[in-house]
C-alpha cells in the first residue's frame, strides 16, 4: 500500500495577501467541413449531436499566482516547468515536502506557477485541425534513465525493488511511481505557439523574473530577448534551449543564472546537449551579456538530478538561487519576513 499525502506533513501557517489564477494568450481558429458525431456526454444522458465546426479558441496558458504578505521582494517571479510537464512539479516534492513555489512565497516573493500552451490547465487544441502532429508521452522509464536518477543503461525494472538508482543519488527514488503521474502530453512543433503565450503572460504581468527548467529555459531567453525592459532576471536550471545568438546584444540588461548539477556531463544525451549550451553561453559573454554559473559540484553539492526542485536538498538549491535573485537589482518591498 502507497504512503498516503494526506492530510500533509507541514503544519507551518503561509499568510497570502492574494491568491488566485487566469488564462491568457491564444487566438480564435475556425474550423469548417468537419463531419458532426452523436455522443452521450454524461451515462444519464441522452445521445447529443455535437458540431465541432466554428471558431475555437485555442493556444492560451494558464498562470497561478500567490502574493505572500508581506511581499518582500519584487518583481514577481514567475516559475516555467520543461517539457512533458506542468507547473506541478514546483509544488510539492513526490515524496511530500513543500517545492520551490512555497519556499519562494514563504522567502517574500509573489510567484506564478505556469502551465504552457498544450499543457495541464492550459488545455490543447484539436489534433490534427490545428496541432498537425501527433502527441508525445512519455513512457515511465525515460525520466529514469534520462534524469540521472537511476544508474545508467539497464539499471530500470518494472520492480522497484530491483531498480538501480543513482550512486550517492538526491532523488527520492522511494517516491519515483509518484514522480511519473505527473507527466502530460507534449507535442514537439508547438515552440512558437508556447513562447507566443509566455510572451502574452509578460505582457499581462509586467516587469517580471523568470526561473525555468530544462525545456522553459529557452522559452525564458526568447522572452527575456522580445521583452528586455520587462524580464529582469532569468534563472536556467539545466536548460535544454536557448535564444537566438545572432541577436544575443538585446540580452546586456538581462543577468542570467545557470544552474547545473554533476554527473551531467557523463550522461551521453545530456553531456551533448551541455557542450552546446555551454558554447551559447560563451556567446552570450563575448556580447556582454552578465551570464553566471552556478555549478553545484564545486559547491560541494553532489548527487542531483536533473529534476533537482524535488531533489532531497531542494530547499538548499532553491537557497542559492534566491541568494543570487536578491543580489541584483530588484525592488525592496519592505523587511525579511520572520
Amino acid at each position: 500500500m502507497s504512503q498516503r499525502r494526506w492530510p500533509p506533513a507541514s503544519t507551518r501557517s503561509l499568510s497570502l495577501a492574494a491568491f488566485g489564477s487566469f488564462h491568457v494568450g491564444g487566438r480564435a481558429v475556425a474550423l469548417q467541413g468537419l463531419p458532426p458525431r452523436t455522443v452521450r456526454l454524461t451515462n444519464a444522458g441522452t445521445p447529443a449531436a455535437i458540431d465541432p465546426n466554428g471558431t475555437h479558441w485555442v493556444e492560451a496558458m494558464y498562470a497561478q499566482y500567490f502574493v505572500p504578505q508581506p511581499q518582500r521582494f519584487g518583481p514577481p517571479l514567475m516559475l516555467w516547468h520543461g517539457g512533458g510537464l506542468t507547473g506541478a512539479c514546483w509544488e510539492t516534492t513526490p515524496d511530500g515536502r513543500e517545492g520551490w513555489l512555497p519556499y519562494f512565497v514563504r522567502r517574500g516573493w509573489a510567484t506564478l506557477s505556469c502551465d504552457a500552451v498544450e499543457r495541464g490547465r492550459a488545455g490543447f487544441a484539436p489534433t490534427p485541425q490545428v496541432f498537425l502532429d501527433a502527441p508525445m508521452h512519455q513512457p515511465v522509464h525515460w525520466a529514469w534513465d534520462r534524469f540521472r536518477i537511476g544508474a545508467g543503461s539497464g539499471s530500470w525494472h518494472d520492480d522497484p525493488q530491483r531498480r538501480r538508482p543513482m550512486p550517492g543519488g538526491r532523488f527520492p527514488v522511494q517516491a519515483y511511481d509518484r514522480f511519473v503521474k505527473q507527466f502530460v502530453p507534449r507535442w514537439t512543433e508547438t515552440d512558437e505557439a508556447i513562447l507566443r503565450g509566455y510572451l502574452a503572460l509578460i505582457d499581462e504581468v509586467g516587469p517580471c523574473c523568470v526561473l525555468a527548467h530544462s525545456q522553459g529555459g529557452q522559452f525564458a531567453l526568447q522572452a527575456a530577448q522580445a521583452r528586455p525592459d520587462v524580464v529582469q532576471a532569468v534563472v536556467l536550471v539545466e536548460p535544454s534551449g536557448f535564444a537566438n545568438p545572432a541577436q544575443a546584444h538585446t540580452l546586456r540588461r538581462t543577468p542570467i543564472l545557470v544552474v547545473q548539477g554533476d554527473g551531467q556531463r557523463l550522461e551521453g544525451r545530456s553531456a551533448a546537449l551541455r557542450e552546446r549550451v555551454d558554447v551559447y553561453f560563451d556567446v552570450l559573454r563575448a556580447a556582454g551579456v552578465t551570464v553566471e554559473l552556478l555549478d553545484l559540484p564545486a559547491q560541494g553539492i553532489g548527487g542531483n538530478s536533473h529534476m533537482m526542485m524535488m531533489d532531497l536538498n531542494s530547499d538548499d538549491i532553491a537557497g542559492l538561487i534566491a541568494t543570487w535573485l536578491e543580489s541584483q537589482r530588484l525592488v525592496d518591498l519592505g523587511p525579511p519576513m520572520s
